[in-house]
């Protein structure tokens, strides 16, 4: 952000033909909540249908006069396109608007950036940064040394980009070499958790499901101090760092509760693969809460990227509870069964119940 002002931003999108509409459309409105949570404000949007994207510029030559044109009549601070570009696509069009431009996996990347609050979160962050940067670097190391603060230009860290390349791997390597220990350090805890006989729950879904809200409400209800554990609000990506409770369920037993990041549509392979430790340790839990959030019109085309992810990372399905969240909004709740459950995290409809089904499932394993 420029001071106090947000950063004003045309966000750019191609639909293929082969796309749905309703996949492209929901795609551009989830890259305006990103913009908003990068600290950004949309002013503009431009759409062009196309059988493919332009290798050379990603849109045709049309519409890049045209996104020309509308630059210099609304004076933006960047464009943001719906899509990662290649490193020529980028160079291109950045010399042809003349004002930056940034890709939606660079958008995730800012946010992130702002985000990330301990340690092995924030080497993640720069590990996915760096290794997605360092391809796009050619003929870009002045400009990019100048561009100062703003989207898409935070989280590269103390490393600024100007460093030669050789300076950046070993960067990249160096970090890599501490997540290993981290990683090897959170086995080491999990083996001691195993052997203390502690059962863990993680939460996941899709980013603004309420996955904070119902670790709250849960902690509210199960964990000794009685009260909140972590920060929820309906901006994306509220939760990157994983935050972990033990509660007690109404069994008696002590169970350790887990907060995760939200997935979105076409999450950067680049995070994916920086986060994967954390996220396959999440899918190693005994129960995996799936939340959902029920009052969204899209919510089960949200349920189907979470699932994907899920598959990806090896997930048991069998260890799946699906968490419909916020009741509070729709007029009619249906009935859930041992794998669908309904609940309202704001106003607490349904905590009990299902924390009283959480303790007869793992009973039961």
């Amino acid at each position: 952000m420029n001071g106090d002002s947000p950063e004003r931003a045309i966000l750019v999108g191609v639909k293929l033909k082969k796309e749905h509409n309703y996949d492209f459309e929901s795609s551009l409105e989830e890259l305006a909540g990103l913009t908003e949570a990068a600290g950004g404000e949309v002013t503009a949007v431009m759409v062009q249908a196309k059988d493919r994207p332009s290798s050379s510029t990603y849109i045709g030559k049309g519409k890049l006069e045209e996104l020309t044109h509308l630059v210099k009549e609304l004076e933006p601070d960047l464009v943001i396109f719906d899509s990662e570009l290649s490193p020529v696509q980028l160079r291109n069009l950045e010399q042809a608007v003349e004002v930056r431009i940034i890709d939606r996996t660079m958008l995730i990347l800012d946010i992130f950036s702002q985000r990330a609050r301990t340690r092995e979160g924030i080497m993640q962050v720069e590990l996915a940064n760096l290794e997605y940067r360092l391809p796009r670097l050619t003929g870009r190391g002045v400009e990019m040394s100048r561009l100062g603060g703003g989207i898409g230009t935070r989280g590269a860290g103390e490393q600024k980009l100007e460093l030669d390349r050789r300076r950046i791997r070993n960067r990249i390597q160096d970090i890599k070499r501490q997540m290993l220990k981290a990683e090897s350090t959170r086995r080491l805890h999990r083996k001691q958790r195993q052997r203390a006989g502690l059962k863990t729950i993680s939460l996941v879904g899709y980013t603004n499901a309420g996955k904070s809200s119902l670790f709250n409400a849960l902690c509210k209800n199960a964990h000794r101090t009685g009260i909140e554990q972590v920060e929820a609000d309906d901006r994306l990506f509220q939760t990157l760092d994983t935050t972990t409770r033990k509660i007690n369920l109404p069994s008696g037993m002590d169970v350790l509760i887990t907060d995760t990041v939200g997935f979105i549509q076409n999450l950067p392979h680049h995070l994916v693969a920086a986060f994967r430790s954390t996220l396959e340790e999440t899918v190693d839990s005994d129960i995996l809460l799936h939340v959902v959030d029920v009052s969204a019109a899209d919510h089960l085309e949200k349920v189907e990227v979470v699932e994907k992810v899920l598959q990806d990372l090896g997930a048991e399905q069998d260890k799946i509870i699906t968490v419909f969240n916020k009741t509070d909004l729709i007029e009619f709740i249906p009935s859930g069964d041992n794998i669908n459950y309904f609940v309202s995290a704001k106003t607490g409809t349904g905590i009990e119940e299902f924390l009283l089904k959480i303790s007869r499932k793992l009973a039961d394993n």
